[in-house]
């Protein structure tokens, strides 16, 4: 616009003169050449006097707001800014001589929607008095409603974020961190400082050893220095109150479209609970295996699940012995009804205390002893064995204080499926590429594992068949029912269960997203045999898919493949192998009987 005022000189109006005012050749001083350039010109643009009415705008102008000429021009500039202190500030500013430049503002369009727009404009004066001011209009529209959406998305993966128990930051390709959600900042006891701390949320930082470990040094900034996950690190972080946590950390880079270095998310696991738990099982362990006392733990259909040393010394049964046998082999025969009865106290939930008995030892010799019998419950609060501590009364000592529900077996199934769990979220971690993807599979994962989880509840965790696994893990997908399984009679003892439960996941998944049950076409077809015999019985399972969409996406090297290759086949002494084909996907299985069913495997 700067050439304009080298050209002919625009025409002073009269501010009543609207007549005059939307003639543009008058304004342009009558050069073609200008007033070409100014009514054809591609971006938009208007002069306004500085009384602040609309002198002229060129047809982009017109065209980005809708309007006719005969409504817009003469008309005032502010009767088109929805926000007043914005063209206020605008006039204001150009009436002084600044120059304005991509400046933010909202327009009114004719229909009444809003234009963003970024605005250019100078004044021109004469004399040192404001003549006119002449203004470019870049219609932004497009571009604000993306940042917006932006914006949105931004704000939900953050409120992801906050909500989240476990603590998470995020830095950017220096160190510097951007982001903090709530639980990272309570986890270490202070606020970080975003855009000036470096590496770490924590206040100081040892090994596990006890030797400090710099900021500079610890698994965030290898993970930024050397463009790569660390996985498997502990360490201890110390708190502005001097108070100490154990944590695990899992920093993972993050990377542009072009796979180029942007910053890193750390997720920190703290581990108090499960070290305290771990203290505390070792402890109560410790205090089983060097009692006096007997302490046997049982189920509800009687089978001895623990037998610490005390029992050892009291029955003459060892261990090896005694596990798996049911606990009336040690009741004489005309004792044998006592056990119906505190089964059914127990089932009610009651504690059996200071019970006095006759118990048979493994020489048939019979002993007095004093009972102490207490339900035991899983994590839900279901009652699924008893704990009994057996004193020999005949020549120990009658102790004021008797040991309480000790047992070594009755957290194990909780652990086992803690240790599923802590497996799952560490493979799915290490191949999330974010949070929220992060989420979403760890709750489809443990949502398989908690099907899984309920068929043996139901059954009072005896097993379930390979039908009834494979019906409820493909229960949630599109076109589940139409698996076709074919096999003999077979119950999956509970560790089987639980790990071919998540290997099904993981083949139905696939197959809803890739496979058969994607769409309309293909078959899957499951079956199994079990050959041999005596204790070399093997068990064969084949998970096949076959004339289904053509696969080219499958993602090889996932977790699932990790599964269906090594967890599940491990889990069960066995060995796994996927194959991938143009039309579906392959899974065989083969193992030890005795690795998916203990009691089937030992009739011969």
């Amino acid at each position: 616009m700067a050439r304009l005022d080298r050209g002919p000189r625009m025409t002073e109006l009269p501010q009543a003169d609207v007549a005059a005012v939307k003639k543009p050749a008058m304004v342009l001083g009558g050069n073609l050449d200008y007033q070409d350039f100014f009514e054809n010109g591609a971006i938009a643009l208007h002069l306004v006097s500085a009384d602040g009415l609309i002198l002229h705008a060129n047809k982009a102008e017109l065209d980005l707001l809708g309007y006719p000429a005969e409504d817009y021009v003469g008309r005032h500039i502010t009767e088109f800014y929805p926000d007043r202190d914005v063209i206020t500030n605008i006039l204001s500013r150009l009436s002084r001589g600044e120059q304005i430049a991509r400046y933010p503002a909202r327009l009114r369009a004719r229909d009444g929607s809003i234009k963003h727009v970024e605005l250019t404009s100078s004044g021109h004066f004469r004399d040192g008095k404001l003549v006119n001011t002449r203004c470019f209009t870049v219609d932004v529209t497009d571009l604000e409603r993306t940042r917006t959406e932006l914006r949105q998305q931004d704000n939900a993966y953050h409120q992801i974020l906050d909500g989240l128990p476990v603590a998470i930051y995020t830095t950017d390709q220096n160190g510097i961190i951007t982001y903090y959600n709530r639980a990272a900042a309570d986890l270490a006891g202070r606020e970080p400082q975003v855009g000036k701390d470096k590496w770490c949320v924590t206040f100081k930082l040892f090994t596990t050893d006890g030797k400090e470990l710099p900021h500079d040094e610890c698994p965030m900034a290898v993970a930024l220095k050397e463009n790569r996950p660390v996985r498997n690190q502990q360490a201890i972080a110390q708190r502005p109150d001097g108070s100490f946590f154990p944590f695990m950390p899992y920093p993972t880079p993050l990377r542009d479209e072009q796979g180029g270095l942007v910053g890193a998310v750390n997720m920190l696991l703290d581990l108090t609970d499960r070290q305290r738990a771990e203290e505390t099982r070792q402890h109560l362990s410790a205090i089983v295996e060097s009692s006096f006392d007997a302490i046997v733990s049982k189920d509800l259909n009687t089978i001895i699940k623990s037998w610490n040393r005390g029992a050892e010394k009291l029955f003459g049964y060892t261990a090896s012995e005694a596990i798996g046998k049911s606990v009336t082999m040690l009741i004489p025969d005309d004792h044998q009804d006592e056990e119906p009865r505190i089964l059914e106290r127990l089932r009610r939930g009651e504690r059996v205390d200071t019970y006095e008995t006759i118990r048979r030892r493994k020489d048939g010799s019979l002993v007095p002893v004093s009972l102490t019998i207490s339900p035991v419950r899983n994590a839900t609060g279901q009652i699924v064995g008893a704990s009994k501590i057996a004193r020999d009364i005949t020549s120990a000592r009658e102790n004021e204080q008797r040991i309480r529900m000790l047992m070594r077996e009755v957290n194990h199934r909780v652990k086992n499926q803690y240790s599923v769990i802590l497996s799952m979220i560490r493979e799915t971690n290490k191949r999330s590429e974010t949070p929220k993807q992060f989420e979403a599979q760890v709750r489809q994962r443990i949502m398989a594992l908690s099907r899984s989880h309920d068929l043996l509840v139901s059954a009072d965790w005896k097993g379930a068949t390979i039908r009834e696994l494979l019906a409820a893990q493909a229960q949630p997908f599109p076109r589940g029912e139409m698996i076709d399984m074919s096999g003999p009679s077979f119950v999956l003892g509970p560790n089987a269960v639980q790990y071919l439960g998540i290997a099904f996941n993981e083949l139905a998944t696939n197959s809803a997203k890739y496979g058969v049950l994607s769409g309309d076409d293909g078959q899957i077809s499951v079956t199994w045999n079990i050959s041999g015999s005596g204790t070399s019985r093997l068990f064969h399972l084949t998970w096949a898919e076959t004339d289904g969409p053509q696969v080219t996406t499958i993602r090889q090297g996932g977790f699932g493949t990790v599964v269906l290759e090594r967890v599940a086949p491990e889990a069960v002494g066995g060995r796994g192998n996927l194959e991938y084909g143009s039309h579906g996907i392959t899974w065989n299985l083969e193992a030890p009987l005795a690795g998916l069913d203990r009691s089937v495997a030992n009739q011969d």
